[in-house]
């Protein structure tokens, strides 16, 4: 295992949430589906300008690109538009919280994906890490709405709940398709897989959601380009955090890369409290101090 995964699954995690952040303020400007399309439009000639960078100072030529690296790219492409599309109709019925709780339930899928499928073995450390992690997410999204354990139990019939463990479902996949189709690229260090890798899937992705657009949501287009200084910001911290995330996966298992990432909640809540000066909860209190010690508990296995 490479020990790059480590400062790559912290990263990825800082910068997402510094993305989700900036994300959300571009949403008074653009619909879901424009503050979506930005993610890839805008994040694709930074990830270019990344894989070339790396691949120039490695002096590295770029790999060649099969079908089956093709198919999985594909596949990890598609998988992460369908879970955010299953992450945004989870919001639709009126359960945000709710929806990106169980969406967060990614982790133990990506280890129940990778046991099953590819006989990727986690010691017995890590799952208590993983399930550690997990847990303290659920608290922190749904004890902060008064839920008891038996209301949280209900919840899972709820149709937000269904459409987010769906959501998670798609993401453990695109995590597990990426960490193959980096897996199938020859001559190229771990650094190097993910960058090219990520240019792949982000040219796909741009293809597929501006096609989409092009012919249902054509004013969207134009507000894209009108907000181009905002939207370019929200693409290089997409860029970055992917970047981050393809070395992880492509260095370690999947599952460990996501448990660790989970600090992301830890920025935002650190955010909310020593910059936006918000009191600490218990819950809150209770899901970080899980969060933190799944980390440590996925650290220790390793």
């Amino acid at each position: 295992m490479n020990p790059i995964w480590l400062p790559a699954s912290l990263f990825g995690g800082l910068f997402q949430a510094w993305r989700t952040a900036l994300q959300q303020r571009l949403r008074a400007e653009l619909s879901v589906s424009g503050a979506g399309l930005v993610r890839y439009l805008y994040g694709l000639p930074f990830a270019l300008a990344f894989a070339v960078a790396w691949l120039g100072a490695r002096h590295a030529a770029l790999p060649p690109l099969g079908l089956a690296f093709a198919g999985l790219s594909a596949v990890g492409a598609v998988t992460q538009m369908a879970g955010t599309i299953l992450l945004i109709t989870a919001f639709g019925h009126r359960g945000f919280v709710v929806g990106t709780a169980f969406s967060k339930t990614e982790a133990v899928q990506a280890a129940l994906v990778t046991a099953l499928f590819l006989g990727e073995q986690l010691p017995l450390l890590a799952w208590a890490g993983i399930v550690a992690g997990v847990a303290g997410v659920l608290i922190l999204a749904l004890a902060g709405r008064g839920l008891t354990l038996r209301e949280i139990a209900g919840s899972l019939g709820q149709p937000a709940a269904l459409f987010g463990l769906g959501a998670g479902s798609m993401f453990a996949c695109a995590a597990v398709a990426i960490k193959l189709a980096t897996a199938e690229l020859q001559g190229v260090d771990t650094v190097g897989s993910a960058l090219v890798t990520l240019v792949v899937v982000m040219a796909m992705q741009s293809a597929l959601h501006l096609a989409w657009i092009i012919a249902r949501d054509r004013e969207t287009l134009a507000a894209v380009g009108r907000t181009w200084r905002s939207s370019a910001q929200v693409g290089l911290l997409s860029a970055l955090g992917s970047a981050c995330w393809y070395t992880g996966f492509a260095a370690a298992p999947a599952a460990l890369v996501r448990v660790v990432g989970q600090v992301e909640v830890v920025f935002t809540i650190a955010f909310a409290h020593f910059y936006l000066r918000e009191p600490v909860r218990w819950h809150e209190t209770l899901g970080l101090l899980l969060v933190v010690g799944g980390v440590i508990l996925a650290l220790l296995s390793t």
